[in-house]
């Protein structure tokens, strides 16, 4: 036992010291993003203990995300000046992205049938297998890894990721999980919205004002900082241990943090060999629990404190998992 954890241990290690010796920035960028996610968690914490946040304050800042943060978000994404030049290129990352959540959905459905989680938590661990936490933890990192081309490809994976999100991602909540007929007038929400006009913008190049730009990508802003409010606010209605003793919470975040990017990269490079591309794709799998899964649990009746658990469990546990699978797959 001793040993396995030793060896564990000197995996973690080695791992850091792969990163940190070829991918500095790329270390930096990771930590910091985690450090600012925690304390503004803990400010959520805070406010919820000493009753500055009540009873339906989360559901209310889960809707401003929902509503206008998010969406503010994915119109300034497709703003972005900097495209793919080469449309083959991106017509390629578009049919990868499509495969890889395909690949997702059907993995999706599986996860909490092998779990044999409750009925009712169904939705919530369809929806923290397939989103994650793209946007706030994985552009940073493909920043600093591999530089602007690659945070394009992110991009485009992410396009089709907030249309999934304000689609699948609502049924899944709305239904627990439960196989129900989609009903299609509901689906065109602000959230597909503005996803048809990110792709609008980013496939037209439209030339965009400044004021535009600017107002969108400050609304935006928001959305991480208050995502992680609700968070802290979720977790105060909790006991704290709980977040380490839910057995099924803990092989959940093995296999979606470790099991799940593992296997889906050692097929992906039978037909992919560009090792940024496959950077791109393990920063899709591997990152947490994307926060947009608790506003999601919070507007629609999902459970909020499952959601909010996974995306803290899967937060921390990702400080070791992240680099030890890069430095495994040495991508």
């Amino acid at each position: 036992m001793c040993y396995d954890v030793r060896s564990f241990a000197n995996g973690v290690l080695n791992s850091y010291y792969f990163l940190i010796k070829y991918r500095k920035k790329a270390a930096c960028a990771f930590t910091s993003t985690n450090g600012d996610f925690f304390l503004i968690m803990l400010i959520g914490y805070i406010c919820r203990k000493v009753g500055v946040f009540g009873e339906n304050t989360g559901k209310m800042i889960s809707g401003i995300v929902i509503n206008i943060g998010n969406p503010a978000l994915i119109i300034a994404s497709g703003m972005n000046p900097e495209t793919l030049e080469n449309k083959a290129a991106l017509l390629v990352t578009l049919a990868v992205a499509l495969i890889f959540f395909a690949i997702m959905f059907v993995i999706a459905e599986l996860i909490p049938r092998l779990l044999r989680a409750d009925r009712e938590d169904y939705g919530s661990y369809q929806v923290m297998t397939i989103f994650a936490n793209i946007g706030f933890m994985g552009y940073p990192l493909l920043d600093a890894m591999y530089g602007g081309e690659a945070v394009i490809h992110a991009a485009i994976f992410n396009l089709l990721y907030s249309v999934l999100i304000y689609t699948y991602g609502i049924n899944r909540m709305k239904t627990s999980g439960q196989r129900e007929k989609l009903n299609w007038k509901q689906l065109m929400n602000v959230g597909v919205i503005s996803c048809l006009i990110a792709v609008t913008l980013y496939i037209s190049n439209l030339p965009v004002p400044m004021v535009f730009k600017d107002t969108a990508t400050r609304i935006g802003a928001v959305t991480g900082p208050l995502s992680m409010l609700v968070i802290g606010d979720s977790l105060a209605q909790i006991r704290l241990k709980d977040l380490f003793t839910d057995v099924r919470l803990l092989l959940f975040s093995v296999v979606k943090l470790l099991l799940m990017p593992a296997l889906l990269l050692w097929g992906l490079r039978f037909f992919i060999t560009d090792p940024m591309f496959l950077g791109v794709c393990l920063v899709m799998t591997a990152t947490p629990v994307g926060s947009m899964t608790v506003m999601l649990a919070q507007q629609y009746d999902g459970d909020y404190r499952l959601t909010s658990k996974g995306v803290a469990l899967t937060t921390v546990l990702s400080v070791a998992t992240m680099p030890f699978l890069f430095w495994l797959l040495k991508i």
